[in-house]
């Protein structure tokens, strides 16, 4: 789905410890801290992808934006413009986890594309057994919403 001269790279948040401000005062980061920070540093634009749990989002995402929050003034989130894709087994489609995500983005200081949203129903249903996403028109409006998005990078990025 991207366009000719972007690439985009799925980033794991798997090996991530639970963020612990005492990393920071005893001046203990673990590596996987920098590692991450150094992969994300390295990108001009984030597209977040995720489902909700609880009405927000999963911990796992939560404890990747405040590893790269910190150390307080160094965030690698500031000014990298954002969007946000949400997706559930059900026909709420993350609206909670969508919007709780991007308050959080707006502390964060990350610009984020407001138009247009994307919330994906019953996203069980939209790949085939291979994993590939089914042809039709949710993958048309997603091939839409990520060339608006490349629009709106390249008119917001540093």
């Amino acid at each position: 789905m991207a366009p000719e001269g972007f690439e985009f790279k799925l980033i794991s948040l798997n090996n991530l410890p639970v963020y612990n401000q005492d990393f920071d005062d005893n001046h203990e980061v673990p590596e996987a801290y920098t590692v991450f920070s150094k992969e994300m540093s390295a990108v001009d634009g984030v597209i977040f992808i995720t489902p909700e749990y609880n009405r927000s989002v999963p911990g796992v995402l939560k404890n990747a934006i405040d590893v790269g929050s910190r150390p307080y003034g160094k965030s690698i989130w500031n000014a990298k413009p954002a969007a946000i894709f949400s997706n559930s087994p059900g026909n709420l489609s993350a609206f909670g986890a969508n919007h709780h995500l991007h308050q959080s983005l707006v502390f964060l200081n990350m610009p984020t594309m407001q138009q247009p949203e994307v919330y994906l129903p019953k996203v069980h249903e939209l790949f085939d057994e291979s994993g590939a996403l089914k042809d039709g028109s949710t993958k048309e409006f997603l091939q839409k919403a990520v060339d608006a998005y490349i629009t709106w990078l390249k008119k917001n990025a540093l």
